[in-house]
Order: C-alpha cells, then sequence, then structure tokens
C-alpha cells in the first residue's frame, strides 16, 4: 500500500480541521489573517522558485544588489529588515553559491560592496520571471482598485517596524 506523503497528510488535516472547528472570533483578526496570507504567499513564492533554491531574502538580496551594484550589506540589511548576523549569512550562501562578489570600497577600506556575478545576473533574471508569474496570481485576486488599497494598507504596516 502506497504511503501517504506529509504534504498530502497536511493538507487533508488542514482541510477537516478547518471544516470542523469553530474559529470563536480568531478568523476575525487582523493578526491571524495577515500570518495566514503570508504563509500562503510564502508556500507558494518558495514553490514558484524551488528550481533556484533561492529563500525569499536571498531573492530580494540578489534583487537589491542588481538595482544598486556596489551596495553594502549594512544597506540591503536594513532595506530588508534584517540583522547584520542573518545578513552575513545570506550574503555568505549567495557568495558560496557564485551569485555576488565582495569587494573592498576604494573610498571607506571598511566597507564591503557587493556585486552580482554573471551566474548571479542569469538566475535572478530567471527567478524574476517566476516571482512575477506568482504576483499575477495573487494580485488577480483583487481589482486594481482593491490590489492598490491593500499595497497602501501594507505599507502603512512595514512603516511601524
Amino acid at each position: 500500500m502506497a504511503r501517504e506523503s506529509n504534504v498530502k497528510r497536511k493538507e487533508r488535516v488542514e482541510e477537516e480541521a478547518e471544516s470542523e472547528l469553530t474559529f470563536a472570533g480568531l478568523d476575525g483578526l487582523l493578526g491571524y489573517l495577515l500570518r495566514r496570507a503570508q504563509g500562503a504567499m510564502h508556500r507558494d513564492f518558495m514553490a514558484a522558485v524551488a528550481e533556484f533554491a533561492l529563500t525569499q531574502k536571498q531573492a530580494a538580496t540578489l534583487w537589491l544588489i542588481q538595482a544598486n551594484p556596489g551596495v553594502s550589506q549594512v544597506e540591503v540589511a536594513a532595506t530588508l529588515g534584517m540583522d547584520r548576523a542573518t545578513m552575513m549569512s545570506v550574503t555568505d550562501r549567495l557568495e558560496d553559491r557564485g551569485f555576488v562578489i565582495r569587494k573592498r570600497s576604494t573610498v571607506d577600506r571598511r566597507r564591503q560592496e557587493l556585486y552580482l556575478t554573471p551566474a548571479g545576473q542569469s538566475t535572478l533574471r530567471k527567478c524574476k520571471t517566476r516571482v512575477n508569474e506568482h504576483e499575477d496570481k495573487f494580485s488577480a485576486l483583487f481589482t486594481q482598485a482593491e490590489l492598490a488599497s491593500l499595497l497602501d494598507a501594507l505599507k502603512r504596516f512595514q512603516k511601524l517596524g
């Protein structure tokens, strides 16, 4: 007899739990709904970019380095809301994979500038195509006005920290 995969089992349990449990207001809490929406977006993102074996943080880091050649790790970390240790780990992994190189700044020797390698450029170009498809899938759930309102509201949350 074939074994049920963990993913299938989890989906079945989630479907059963959703249909049987009383939420008692939980499903009306903003934080709960945001977390569930983020989970859905994250799972779909990871599936969309699975062939590149990149996390959201790694993809965002490549994205910012491409748009800002020579940017420092500190600037990328601050922009993405990451602590320095996490940023160092992300950059190390991207460098180990041959996607990023560090160069000492000629202006400030304490600063490490980040650049994409040709492999990083190529991977990011392909990854962006998948990310755009992922974004289109979720954006299609809303009218243009709804999407604009949602993005505005989410940006307000982002400003809180």
